[in-house]
């Protein structure tokens, strides 16, 4: 009898055939929900052509020592700020490229640091950023915060942070930007054509066999000096290497124009960070996009559009009107 019952239970299960059931074909299904569209620009209030914060930052040390620096803790306050506004980070070069990728509603913000200093960037033993660094700050915010990646550019100069043959490396796989500083740190205004290019080639030359596959996109000019000839901040080359630059970073002045719009790339103006201690820093001009929000940069949400009202079209560069959603 028990035979028998394991036997019919055996052919209920495979059929009369002996073939597995119908049941038993049937590919198995979940049920996995589309993405979600962006919102209507108008529901968010969305305005590509509005103004991006760019923030420079040098020194980031327990003993700050000039208009340029901040503690640890002044710069983890100026993080929560910038999140509790509504603004994610971008790379210099996402912003002059229009790649733009934030959630709708947000504003993008720029983090940039000159000169490469250990205050930057160090490593503890175990081969990690230290905590009190600028970037060991920044992705410990991004952890607590995964809404707000640990994004920003470094410009540096040649045998940055220290000297430190992980540096580079470390910041390209972290998705960090690289971009130039020149070699030495000169004011490029002193120094004849061929001495700006040797010193930007030089520079470019030394990050891309530091870090290979790198691509510098951008540069900053050493303390806000242009060269004679503005044209080669932005190309050239010296000794078999060329550069092109797709964006010249000023030193300290006000927020940026939005890249779809009228903004010059061989003069991006950036703020000075800072907690209201010199004129025109970023804690100025946060209070001044706050009170006026209109002004800021609002996403859309879909980093393929550009999205704005109808009476900011005057604004828009003609070279990007394909991509364009007025309301």
């Amino acid at each position: 009898m028990v035979a028998a019952a394991l036997i019919c239970a055996a052919a209920t299960a495979c059929g009369a055939t002996g073939e597995p059931a119908a049941a038993d074909t049937a590919p198995i299904t979940s049920a996995v929900a589309p993405p979600l569209a962006p919102p209507d620009p108008a529901a968010v209030g969305a305005d590509e052509l509005g103004e991006v914060p760019i923030l420079m930052y040098h020194q980031v040390t327990a003993a700050p020592a000039g208009e340029y620096d901040q503690s640890p803790a002044e710069f983890r306050a100026e993080l929560e700020r910038l999140y509790r506004e509504g603004y994610r980070p971008i790379t210099t070069a996402q912003y002059i490229t229009g790649n733009i990728d934030i959630p709708a509603g947000k504003h993008p913000v720029v983090l940039t640091f000159d000169d490469s200093t250990g205050s930057q960037l160090r490593f503890t033993a175990d081969g990690v950023p230290a905590a009190d660094c600028a970037v060991g700050v920044l992705e410990r915010f991004a952890a607590e915060h995964p809404d707000f990646p640990a994004r920003a550019t470094f410009y540096v100069n040649n045998d940055p942070f220290e000297a430190d043959p992980r540096a580079l490396p470390w910041l390209a796989e972290h998705g960090y930007e690289i971009g130039a500083h020149t070699a030495s740190h000169p004011d490029l205004a002193g120094l004849d054509g061929a001495g700006v290019q040797r010193e930007l080639a030089q520079n470019v030359r030394a990050i891309t066999a530091a870090a290979p596959g790198t691509t510098v996109t951008t540069m900053a000019l050493p303390l806000g000096s242009a060269p004679a000839d503005p044209d080669l901040a932005l190309a050239g080359t010296s000794d078999g290497t060329s550069y092109r630059f797709a964006a010249v970073m000023l030193v300290g002045a006000n927020p940026a124009p939005s890249p779809f719009g009228p903004v010059d790339p061989g003069a991006v103006p950036r703020i000075r960070s800072g907690l209201g201690a010199v004129p025109f820093d970023s804690a100025y001009w946060l209070d001044v996009l706050a009170a006026e929000p209109a002004r800021r940069y609002t996403s859309d949400g879909d980093p393929g559009r550009i999205s704005f009202p109808r009476a900011s079209a005057d604004r828009l560069d003609p070279r990007w009107s394909e991509r364009t959603h007025t309301y």
